[in-house]
């Protein structure tokens, strides 16, 4: 319907033009002097470039867009040119070119830009959208519209230019401590990871190159009459699986950007680490370590959305977690009795768990949430208070006493 009153419309603007030439031309040949047939040379340049616009081929020109990249963080400004080329100089009174944004963008304000080409072959026009939102986001084409001085003819024409941009989650550097220390459990050593607790020793063994000093055993050397060492018990750092509330919740982007900066922080130590989010759907990474995980991992908070149906303690109790012991990092904006209950629950059977509240930059904490506090310490599970911005604070000595 839209379609038909366009080809109506421009029907209608074609078919008043010619009217227009006529009555002038009618006024100046039966008015006589030089006021009519002024008015109808004056009237005739522009009816004659409406004419000529109208039959202006728009499949001649051609619309490129120029990113400088294509992967972003949130907050970053994009910088976007447009470059518009055609064959024929044929004069442009105006040109009106809008770049069509995807449904992820579309609260935006929308870019539009008036341009004066004249007779130019080829020029360009550029905008910025200064903050950038977090997601994965479509540039869908173009809209072009031209027109004559007196708005009688106007041509449209959409041109497709499917682009994708990626805007990863804003970040904060992290220092990570280990919550608590574990023997026997996670895959991986970290680097302050202390390789061997020399407080430890739980035998003898031959020397091997590289053993200090410090580590022979002289009683055992002088027994074997062979350079012994001791053995030590090896320590290595926890494997850590983070479980990211997905309900939705004016925090949200928060608990985004507090779950990157924890998990690139884990990454960072030599660590190995997991990650659990449902919102539409499932989605769970297993435990793994390296750049390569990390890329992963944001990707997926990149595109991920609070539309979670189920709330959080529903969705630790449905969740099937590997028997691996394991350190879990619960991040959420919404503390409650039931969450609490799970998490000990989930703590007894599988290892230390750690709930992270996001509030505000200057949001205080509600007399109910430091009562719900104090239960979750009686019942081993660690709650810290992460403020917006204030991310590093997370792993002080205060927060992990």
């Amino acid at each position: 319907m839209k379609k038909l009153w366009l080809v109506f419309k421009n029907f209608w603007k074609f078919l008043v033009l010619p009217l227009l030439i006529i009555s002038t031309f009618s006024y100046a040949m039966f008015q006589g002097g030089f006021v009519s047939w002024f008015l109808f040379y004056s009237f005739m340049p522009f009816a004659l470039y409406s004419v000529a616009i109208s039959f202006y081929p728009l499949n001649e020109i051609e619309v490129e867009r120029h990113l400088k990249k294509v992967d972003y963080t949130a907050g970053e400004a994009l910088n976007v040119m447009i470059t518009i080329r055609r064959k024929f100089p044929f004069p442009l009174f105006y040109l009106v070119i809008e770049d069509q944004m995807g449904d992820t963008m579309k609260y935006l304000p929308k870019q539009r830009m008036l341009l004066f080409p004249g007779f130019k072959k080829e020029f360009s026009s550029e905008y910025t959208i200064n903050e950038l939102p977090r997601g994965e986001h479509f540039f869908q084409g173009f809209k072009l519209r031209i027109g004559d001085p007196i708005g009688l003819i106007e041509k449209e024409k959409t041109f497709d230019n499917v682009e994708k941009i990626i805007v990863y989650p804003s970040y904060f550097e992290i220092l990570y401590r280990l919550v608590e220390n574990h023997y026997d459990q996670g895959m991986t050593a970290s680097r302050e990871r202390v390789q061997r607790d020399t407080s430890m020793a739980i035998g003898v063994r031959e020397y091997q190159p590289g053993d200090r000093f410090s580590w022979i055993n002289w009683k055992a050397t002088a027994k074997r009459n062979d350079i012994m060492t001791k053995e030590f018990e090896q320590r290595q750092s926890h494997d850590v699986f983070v479980v990211m509330d997905c309900a939705p919740d004016s925090h949200f982007e928060s608990i985004v950007s507090f779950t990157a900066s924890l998990l690139r922080a884990v990454l960072k130590k030599g660590a190995q680490i997991g990650l659990l989010s449902i919102s539409k759907e499932r989605v769970s990474f297993p435990i793994r370590g390296g750049e390569q995980q990390l890329q992963r991992l944001f990707y997926h908070l990149a595109k991920v959305q609070p539309k979670s149906s189920a709330s959080f303690d529903k969705v630790l109790e449905v969740d099937q977690f590997s028997e691996q012991t394991v350190s879990f990092m619960l991040v959420t904006a919404q503390l409650t009795k039931e969450l609490i209950e799970r998490a000990s629950f989930l703590g007894q059977r599988k290892g230390a768990v750690t709930i992270f509240l996001i509030k505000g930059e200057r949001e205080s904490s509600k007399q109910a949430e430091l009562t719900l506090k104090a239960m979750a310490t009686g019942r081993g599970v660690r709650v810290v208070l992460v403020h917006e911005g204030h991310y590093a604070a997370a792993f002080s000595e205060v927060n992990l006493r």
